[in-house]
């Protein structure tokens, strides 16, 4: 079993505090499925935020999906002008027996532009 490291991203619309846990659970849904992984299969957790997101922690939306011993961390993303606004990040640490080129990273919503370079990254219509 090999340790990988799988990122994410997604866009919120609106700094509110039930769409934050609503995308990032749906990111860490997203990056779980396309990977094949389970809570226990997670070592550890890094959310990013832009600095113009208050409403809520995002590892808050990871302990709700059952994250409750796994190590979760939120950082302020860099603000660079010009960088796209209301945007969580995560990178995971996980154990998986996937080779790295099979990793799939998931770019959710507007935040699938910032990786078209990545040829897994997938844009989710809005509801």
């Amino acid at each position: 079993m090999a340790v990988r490291a799988v990122r994410g991203a997604t866009q919120l619309d609106d700094d509110v505090r039930d769409h934050m846990l609503e995308r990032v659970a749906e990111m860490v849904t997203e990056v779980m499925t396309a990977n094949g992984l389970e809570v226990d299969d997670f070592i550890s957790v890094l959310f990013t935020a832009t600095s113009d997101l208050h409403s809520e922690f995002p590892a808050y939306a990871a302990r709700r999906l059952g994250f409750s011993d796994v190590p979760l961390m939120c950082a302020r993303e860099l603000e660079i002008d010009g960088s796209m606004p209301r945007v969580v990040r995560m990178m995971a640490h996980v154990e998986t027996d996937l080779p790295r080129a099979d990793i799939t990273h998931v770019y959710l919503h507007g935040a699938a532009a910032l990786r078209r370079d990545l040829s897994r990254t997938r844009d989710v219509p809005d509801a």
